[in-house]
């Protein structure tokens, strides 16, 4: 792998980083950093492959795969917080980070996901790095990416729904991919990865496999599942209930409780 090339998509990543701040400042809302997060990977793929001259089958692949999650993810999110207040993840760090949270956001939110991005995103090069002709492996990581857009883009089409009901407040999606799952999108999200990873190991960069760990403990531990569900029981009294017979995040049947099924 060029580690050059790669190298020089720390700076990239921090310019567009630098970018979301300003604008945060602007608008008192640093939410805009979920809308970045895609993009980043789409900028440090463009940016690896045109420093480092990657070329053939598997960087084109590549390219294609992270252009299409990355653009529709961020536009979903711009979508839908479009109107809505700073989301309340952000206005707990806020307070916890007052005074000059204006100041700190950009280490503790814009710097700190332009860093991760720049390690999570390692399989990418080193997938587009490999001249390797395409095989079974490739196609095995491709169909954990496919499989990974569904359970993300339909997860986010059933909420999206949802939440546009007016008698969706103080309820619980139940229904759907969520009837198997508390957080399809999230589990979507982790299975692109692995996808991604696959990729890599197809073209010899198994070596880069702390990325998908460390996104898989992103998204169970950090900022995801552990994350949204810290005080949504207070937002949604139901979802103890929710929680008794749902899986939090690999799918699987609807477990009894007392009350029913």
């Amino acid at each position: 792998m060029d580690w050059a090339a790669y190298g020089a998509q720390l700076g990239g990543l921090t310019l567009l980083a630098l970018a979301g701040w300003s604008l945060s400042l602007r608008s008192n809302d640093v939410s805009i950093v979920d809308s970045l997060w895609s993009l980043k990977f789409l900028l440090l793929a463009v940016g690896y492959a045109w420093l480092s001259g990657a070329s053939g089958a598997r960087a084109a692949l590549v390219l294609t795969l992270v252009a299409i999650w990355a653009l529709r993810l961020s536009a979903h999110i711009t979508l839908r917080h479009r109107g809505q207040p700073e989301d309340h993840r952000y206005q707990a760090i806020r307070q916890r980070h007052e005074p000059g949270f204006r100041f700190k956001s950009l280490y503790i939110v814009f710097g700190l996901q332009a860093g991760l991005a720049w390690l999570i995103g390692m399989p990418l090069a080193a997938a587009m790095d490999s001249a390797a002709p395409l095989g079974w492996l490739d196609a095995v990581g491709v169909a954990l990416w496919v499989a990974g857009m569904v359970f993300e883009v339909f997860g986010d089409a059933q909420l999206a729904r949802f939440r546009q009901s007016p008698e969706s407040r103080d309820q619980v999606l139940d229904s759907g991919l969520w009837r198997y799952t508390r957080h399809p999108n999230y589990f979507g999200e982790c299975l692109l990865w692995w996808g991604y990873y696959l990729l890599a190991v197809a073209g010899g960069g198994a070596w880069s496999i702390a990325s998908p760990v460390l996104m898989t403990w992103l998204l169970l531990r950090v900022s995801g599942v552990a994350l949204l569900e810290q005080d949504i029981g207070m937002r949604r009294p139901r979802y103890a209930e929710y929680i008794a017979r749902t899986n939090a995040f690999i799918p699987g049947p609807r477990r009894r409780t007392n009350g029913g099924s």
